[in-house]
């Protein structure tokens, strides 16, 4: 028998508001500080390192690891993808004003792609910081969250826009809308099992969408959970945050869906990840981690 064990783990305490968290090629948990601005390291010792060399009105959202044994993020507030080393050196590019970049995945050519939610476009970064970016085919569509998928391509939630569009590496795009009016896409990624995953944080539920465009939605258990952001599991199935629920979800290969309550309320979880040994983290905005394992 299997037993989820939750524990939360201070990190940069109220107000910091941490938003995306990611795995870095040291090994530790890297996350943006999207209230306070900067970047907080979680190591594997549990020392806790932060970094405030960007403004605060940065708003840094998404960050991944880069290509080149960096991490980069988007920051929101000033239209620029930052840049941090493993030992805490930051720089930064600067993108089209009014881009408001919010979603960040390395693509399969090599170079960062970003959503940009504030001009509704999406735009490829190489890493010497050269700029390039495409117009989506949807008017305030509020493109969110972008995940490199199995075929190479980047596919991304347009929050308003109530689709999946898929960029192809040269910039051409295809629109799938979504069955469910007004569902409010967010989070996305690339599944174990060759197609991508989605959450709709205003219809309460999963989607899955192949490459060739077909689209199935699976109903929460709780619809007003408002489910933000979505990891795949190596199991095969994903993990999901319920922001309004104060929950960790999860979906398994087989379609069935559980949940984890956080220990204190109204954590409001974002960004999540899975570390090697198959914990799950999650970034929250009273300003720690939860961490989710497995006993046996």
């Amino acid at each position: 028998m299997t037993q989820a064990v939750i524990r939360e783990v201070a990190l940069t305490g109220p107000g910091s508001g941490p938003y995306s968290i990611t795995v870095g090629p040291d090994g530790a948990l890297w996350l943006t500080l999207a209230g306070s601005g900067g970047i907080a390291r979680l190591g594997l010792d549990g020392e806790v390192r932060t970094y405030r060399d960007d403004p605060p009105d940065s708003r840094p959202l998404i960050i991944v690891a880069g290509p080149d044994d960096a991490l980069w993020y988007t920051r929101s507030g000033d239209d620029r993808l930052g840049r941090i080393t493993v030992d805490g050196n930051v720089d930064s590019v600067a993108l089209p004003p009014g881009s408001a970049p919010c979603g960040l995945a390395a693509g399969a050519d090599g170079a960062l792609w970003y959503a940009g939610m504030g001009d509704d476009t999406v735009g490829r970064v190489t890493v010497d910081g050269v700029v390039t970016t495409y117009p989506l085919p949807v008017a305030k569509g509020f493109p969110s969250m972008l995940a490199a998928g199995p075929d190479d391509a980047l596919w991304l939630t347009l929050n308003q826009g109530n689709a999946i569009a898929r960029v192809d590496l040269d910039g051409a795009v295809t629109v799938h809308p979504l069955p469910t009016e007004a569902a409010g896409p967010v989070g996305i990624t690339a599944g174990g099992d060759g197609a991508l995953w989605f959450v709709e944080i205003v219809a309460g539920q999963l989607g899955r969408i192949t490459p060739d465009g077909r689209i199935d939605e699976f109903p929460l258990p709780d619809r007003a959970a408002r489910p933000h952001a979505i990891v795949a599991d190596p199991g095969g199935g994903c993990w999901f945050t319920e922001w309004g629920a104060n929950r960790i979800g999860h979906i398994d290969a087989q379609g069935r869906i559980t949940g984890h309550d956080l220990p204190t309320p109204a954590s409001e979880p974002h960004g999540l990840t899975v570390t090697s040994d198959g914990a799950v983290w999650a970034a929250l905005e009273i300003g720690a981690v939860a961490h989710l394992g497995v006993t046996r």
